[in-house]
């Protein structure tokens, strides 16, 4: 199955698809940016590798309102969280394959770990903070 696109009418679904441990894989990019167009097609061909994990394709600007404050710089940005941990979010190269050797290196720590690293840096605290999608999904659905 292809990434699944946010839409204004699939917050809630998608909220009530999301256990507390699953894997998010969030690609963050603009309808109009030609290398997230292009980027696309990998992207689908990794959630199909990867069933058991959400991979969500959203557009920053047609879903402002969702993100708020959360500061996309450049595209593609990726988010990678476990349950509630945010362990990435930063722009990436827009080779797939990248993401998916950042996502399986993730995937082996455990999550004392992830939690460890969650809370390693400035950058990453406010991560937690500002960029956990299940968080923005809550408050969008409310």
């Amino acid at each position: 199955m292809p990434a699944l696109t946010l839409h204004a009418d699939n917050y809630q679904t998608l909220l009530d698809s999301l256990a507390d441990n699953d894997w998010i894989v969030a690609c963050l990019c603009a309808e109009w940016c030609g290398t997230c167009r292009g980027y696309r097609k990998g992207f689908d061909e990794m959630a199909e590798r990867h069933p058991d994990k959400h991979f969500i394709w959203v557009d920053v600007e047609d879903q402002a309102d969702l993100l708020g404050d959360l500061d996309v710089e450049n595209f593609p940005t990726m988010l990678i969280q476990h349950g509630d941990v945010v362990t990435y979010f930063a722009p990436v190269l827009p080779d797939h394959r990248q993401v998916e050797r950042m996502l399986a290196a993730q995937i082996e720590q455990g999550d004392d770990e992830l939690l460890r690293q969650a809370s390693s840096s400035p950058e990453r605290i406010e991560w937690q903070k500002d960029c956990n999608l299940r968080h923005l999904l809550l408050a969008a659905a409310e």
